[in-house]
């Protein structure tokens, strides 16, 4: 007997089972991938309204000095970014803004500087059942110039180009990471990819912008470094100033 339907489970069908509709939420999400980044995230948003909790993620939908705003966990990982993105794409949101971390692959940046990605080194698991390699993955320019001139303007430390994205976090060796630099990846992380292709093939509109935790080619280490943990605030700031002005305030 083969399957009764041509895919088991679609994007479509997971955001039906968790109750999401178009318009319960916003035109804008903003996604960080753990959940106490969520939590900094939803003190500043005005009334949020949890919309599901499911598994291990959460979305909330509030006001943000008068746009409406949705904020989710969104994944750490190609696997669970996967399935987060797809629900927002279903659900129709317009606009979607990653915040994360990632390793630099230039010994010049900093920990606690910022990035943001222009287009993706396509290196995870999940990609390859959606395209095939010839596929170009990039930000949306207005979110990514947007993102890059509001930072800038903060006075941070912000740079822009192209991101790695890896699956395997504990094999990034010197010859892997030699190639993507040659490549021209000035950054390595595990979730750009898998969200930039999917908001592509929906026609959604996302970019992302990183933080710096580690440096691969010193080998410093950045996780409790005050300076990690700072700009992890500077992501939220940045992210919400730029839905301003992407909405016109």
């Amino acid at each position: 007997m083969q399957m009764q339907k041509e895919i088991h489970m679609t994007g479509k069908d997971l955001t039906a089972m968790v109750q999401l509709r178009p318009e319960d939420v916003g035109k804008y999400a903003i996604v960080p991938g753990p959940r106490d980044r969520l939590d900094v995230l939803m003190k500043k948003v005005e009334n949020p309204v949890r919309n599901f909790s499911f598994m291990e993620y959460t979305m909330y939908t509030g006001n943000y000095q008068g746009i409406k705003i949705t904020g989710i966990n969104g994944g750490r990982f190609s696997t669970d970014t996967s399935i987060t993105t797809e629900v927002m794409c279903n659900a129709g949101i317009k606009n979607i803004i990653r915040i994360g971390t990632c390793g630099a692959l230039d010994e010049k940046i900093k920990v606690g500087d910022l990035i943001v990605v222009d287009k993706v080194i396509r290196g995870d698991g999940v990609t390859p059942y959606y395209v095939d390699s010839s596929f170009e993955t990039q930000a949306d320019k207005q979110i990514a110039d947007t993102l890059y001139e509001t930072a800038k303007g903060m006075g941070l430390a912000i740079h822009r180009g192209t991101a790695w994205t890896t699956d395997a976090l504990l094999r990034e060796t010197r010859e892997i990471v030699e190639a993507k630099r040659k490549e021209g990846a000035m950054a390595v992380d595990m979730v750009s990819s898998t969200l930039l292709t999917i908001c592509q093939l929906y026609k959604v509109k996302a970019g992302s912008i990183l933080s710096v935790s580690d440096n691969v080619i010193t080998g410093e280490m950045g996780f409790m470094n005050p300076l990690y943990y700072m700009a992890e605030t500077n992501l939220i700031n940045i992210a919400l100033e730029t839905v301003k002005k992407l909405e016109g305030k």
